[in-house]
């Protein structure tokens, strides 16, 4: 096991919370004044990792952190004994040496193996490119019964935008966009993703799955570099702006020009940004199941009751 002396290991996590407060620190500002933004909160108001716990960072299961006080009663975290510093010395007596556990490990074996699975089916399924970003029209289609989960305008108005939810094939294969679809608009998705079935729907084309590296990520805090989850939500923050820009609300006046997806400019520069963000998901993906990979060979699976 690795061991980074204080300096060392205080020095990135120093460089990982100013990689992230570009984003963190105009969030919680917003929050102080009561103001909220429906393109960038949407990262801190959705998922669960707070604001408090991206900023900290973790090396990861297998490296161990010298003089490390604060990081001793964190979650997964076991103080250890007789290694050897990365400066090539055994640490001090009063050194507080910590790392994440291997019975935390073993304690998230659950996880882990859903996590791989859900991860290898999407990245082993021909992306799609084909929704067009519908997802967001019909979470409001007939506004006029079911109102908008955002207090901003409708670009085409109420009836404008149920027009190009009805006149279009909607095919979302996210439950957790799908589950947000009025009454109205449920029926007119040709798939129907279930809470339980993720990995039978999941494709490395959905902006949703992309923006969802993030939180797949976050759940393996500590047991993976936080340096990969900071890298799974600069992407998610990317793909967000183009999932509002492309969205039936008016955002000008936050400086969004929209991606007008009800036309055939808007789809072709709609489905260019997504294979873009696909292509950069990919290799975020693989990391990821690489990671679960290597927590879950750290403890023996379970044996089985004959």
């Amino acid at each position: 096991m690795q061991v980074l002396t204080g300096p060392d290991w205080r020095a990135r996590a120093a460089a990982h919370a100013a990689r992230v407060d570009a984003f963190v620190e105009p969030h919680l500002a917003r929050r102080a004044e009561q103001v909220k933004h429906p393109v960038h909160d949407f990262l801190f108001t959705y998922y669960s990792h707070r604001p408090a716990q991206l900023r900290r960072w973790h090396p990861g299961f297998g490296i161990a952190l010298e003089d490390a006080e604060d990081h001793a009663g964190l979650k997964g975290y076991s103080p250890v004994r007789g290694l050897v510093t990365s400066a090539g010395r055994p640490p001090r007596p009063s050194d507080a040496v910590v790392a994440v556990a291997e019975a935390y490990v073993a304690s998230q074996r659950a996880l882990l193996g859903q996590l791989h699975n859900l991860l290898s089916a999407t990245a082993g399924r021909t992306p799609q490119f084909g929704c067009f970003g519908l997802h967001e029209w019909a979470m409001v289609h007939r506004a006029d019964q079911h109102g908008t989960r955002h207090d901003w305008p409708l670009r085409l108005g109420a009836a404008g935008t149920d027009a190009v939810v009805e006149s279009h094939r909607i095919g979302c294969s996210h439950f957790d966009a799908f589950r947000f679809f009025t009454p109205t608009a449920q029926p007119l998705n040709t798939l129907q993703p279930g809470r339980d079935d993720r990995p039978a729907f999941e494709q490395p084309g959905c902006l949703h799955a992309g923006m969802d590296l993030y939180k797949h990520a976050f759940r393996l805090t500590p047991m993976i570099s936080s340096d990969l989850v900071a890298d799974c939500f600069e992407l998610a923050r990317d793909i967000r702006v183009l999932d509002m820009r492309a969205a039936p609300y008016d955002l000008a006046d936050l400086g969004f020009e929209p991606v007008r997806i009800e036309t055939a400019e808007g789809k072709a520069a709609y489905v260019e940004a997504q294979r873009g963000f696909a292509e950069r998901g990919a290799p975020l993906r693989a990391r990821l199941v690489a990671e679960c990979d290597r927590l879950l060979g750290v403890v023996p699976e379970p044996a089985q009751n004959s």
